[in-house]
């Protein structure tokens, strides 16, 4: 059974979606490597590494670098290549990857390792549904409240469509955009199997109050 399955059965997974450009550091890939080492040190289960616009070779590296943290499990966004490359734990599909249910079955033949994790984002039931029959290990649903990082993919689901997903869904179904201290347990209440958040992570006061947050999901 793999880690995505038995976090639904057991705590909530948190993961820290990055995404260096609101860092303002001059050296951004350092500055989000540091804030992944800061979300693992606090406890956060998986890292996904949201650069779209990072070069492969730039994001291979960035992705190496971020595995060698450990703590957390480290998941490619889009670049299936450059998750296997780099020995992340998985790979996390939207609308601009490859096909969520080509790339599960070329995994599947041989071609990943068999622990290898592949989610897919899913911003509708149908979407959710095609995820699940396509072979998918979990999946993120959302937005679920309003967030800039997610304007293009419409108005928020809300509460009520996310717990509908997760009441339909075989596997985990993850809550993402929006999330911050205040609304993650009502997404847990309403069975997600975990969130999944950029500014949680990147504008929390200090690590000290990140960790705590981080204790209290995992036993919400």
């Amino acid at each position: 059974m793999s880690d995505a399955k038995k976090g639904a059965t057991r705590r909530p997974m948190v993961c820290y979606v990055t995404d260096r450009k609101p860092l303002g550091a001059s050296d951004a890939v350092r500055a989000v490597l540091e804030k992944i080492r800061a979300a693992a040190e606090a406890g956060a289960d998986w890292v996904q590494l949201r650069e779209k616009d990072l070069p492969a070779r730039a994001l291979l590296e960035l992705a190496r670098r971020a595995v060698a943290i450990g703590q957390a499990k480290v998941f490619v966004n889009d670049r299936l290549d450059v998750a296997l490359a780099s020995g992340a734990a998985g790979v996390h599909l939207g609308r601009e990857s490859m096909p969520a249910n080509e790339a599960i079955r070329w995994c599947r033949a041989g071609n990943a390792p068999p622990e290898f994790l592949m989610g897919v984002s899913c911003h509708s039931m149908e979407e959710a549904r095609e995820a699940q029959a396509a072979g998918a290990d979990y999946i993120f649903f959302g937005p679920v409240f309003e967030t800039p990082s997610k304007q293009e993919f419409g108005a928020p689901q809300g509460i009520a469509r996310l717990a509908e997903v997760c009441r339909a869904s075989k596997i985990p179904a993850m809550a993402i955009g929006g999330i911050n201290e205040k609304n993650a347990t009502e997404c847990l209440r309403a069975g997600a199997a975990g969130i999944a958040a950029i500014r949680l992570f990147q504008e929390a006061p200090d690590a000290a109050a990140l960790k705590t947050l981080i204790a209290a999901l995992h036993i919400a």
